[in-house]
């Protein structure tokens, strides 16, 4: 397999105005063989062209690709030795489940029986022998998008590339297929690169998490530091479901302590810092910063013995949405909302006011300037 490396690689279109416009900002990132590494962010986010640069779909106005040691700027897509596979399936109407997938091998001239073999290894490892016959309007299409991954795994390239490959299942199939994927990756211990504007799949399928807006690269770690130390209040927002409450406010001095008081002209939440985050965030009393605190750590006011770091918080219940497992909780201050996750039989009264305990030990601060965090 091989190592993928990005330095400062940067896509350029043209405005209506001639002027630039970055698709792709200087991403600079290193895929290490046999990883699986996915690239996430909202939909004209950069990462489609980011995948489509490294297979060689789109040309590369700055910056180096390298596959294997390679630089691979230059060479075609066909000597690149990838294998992506699509949004949409892409396969043959008139060719049956073995010819798309041979499909590939035959082009490049190899011999039948090994095409043969390949074919028939990868239907095993695929659950698809039964299929080989089929014309794929015969299959479903989990089955389809399987074939579509098939065709690549017999290729035996360097690195497989998926660009949002589950979008048009349904919600089921796509649980499914991206556990197939997760599996698929173990087996062949191959460098995979996988796009996706869902976070939930991001999360649950990469060793790393590529984190981009706008073009531009805002976080590369593993799933549990993105999650509990996001780099940037967009990280905090995007990843985590649902996402990472966020309340403005100012750092004020009281009473020999450091407390985040929110923007409320009415009667303003009072948070106390630990003594770690005071050290941390003397400098910034008297500025603006953004608490952000997830759903989970904020505790029911009856829980007061479960964190040494509480600071009570009154609000008033706006929304109530059973999960089953779980109950998600929207509540007000007045000045903003939050969400809370509780107990699957919470149930309390809409326009109800509650307690609420936010456990400040696991609360994270943002400069409200940049959104980089800072504690």
């Amino acid at each position: 397999m091989a190592r993928v490396v990005l330095e400062n690689v940067s896509k350029i279109f043209k405005g209506p105005k001639r002027e630039p416009v970055y698709a792709v900002r200087q991403a600079r990132l290193s895929i290490e063989d046999r990883e699986f590494v996915v690239l996430v962010g909202p939909s004209g986010c950069g990462k489609s062209t980011t995948l489509r640069m490294i297979a060689g779909l789109e040309e590369i106005d700055e910056g180096t690709i390298s596959i294997d040691g390679t630089v691979v700027n230059k060479v075609e897509p066909k000597d690149r030795d990838i294998a992506m596979v699509f949004q949409n399936y892409a396969l043959y109407p008139h060719m049956t489940v073995f010819e798309n997938m041979a499909f590939g091998l035959k082009l490049r001239k190899f011999p039948k029986a090994e095409i043969q073999q390949r074919v028939n290894e990868t239907a095993e490892l695929l659950g698809l022998g039964p299929y080989l016959d089929r014309l794929p309007k015969a299959l479903s299409g989990g089955q389809r998008q399987r074939v579509a991954v098939g065709r690549a795994i017999v290729r035996k390239p360097k690195v497989f590339l998926f660009d949002e490959p589950l979008s048009n299942l349904d919600a089921q199939m796509r649980v499914q297929m991206r556990t197939e994927i997760s599996k698929l990756h173990q087996r062949l211990g191959a460098t995979m690169i996988y796009v996706t504007h869902d976070q939930v799949e991001a999360m649950t399928m990469g060793d790393r998490i590529v984190v981009m807006k706008d073009g531009v690269i805002q976080q590369v770690a593993d799933p549990l530091t993105l999650y509990s130390q996001p780099a940037n209040l967009f990280v905090a927002g995007f990843i985590g479901s649902p996402p990472m409450n966020a309340l403005r406010g100012t750092l004020v001095e009281q009473g020999g302590a450091l407390w985040f008081s929110e923007q409320n002209p009415g009667s303003p939440l009072l948070a106390a810092l630990t003594e770690q985050q005071r050290e941390k965030l003397s400098s910034f009393v008297g500025r603006e910063v953004v608490l952000g605190l997830r759903p989970e750590h904020i505790l029911d006011g009856a829980q007061r013995g479960a964190t040494p770091y509480g600071s009570e918080v009154s609000a008033t219940v706006e929304v109530v949405e059973p999960m089953g497992a779980e109950t998600f909780l929207h509540l007000s201050t007045g000045a903003h909302t939050f969400i809370v996750r509780a107990a699957a039989d919470a149930r309390p009264q809409a326009n109800s006011r509650l307690t609420m305990l936010f456990d400040m030990s696991r609360a994270h601060f943002f400069d409200a300037k940049t959104g980089q965090g800072i504690g």
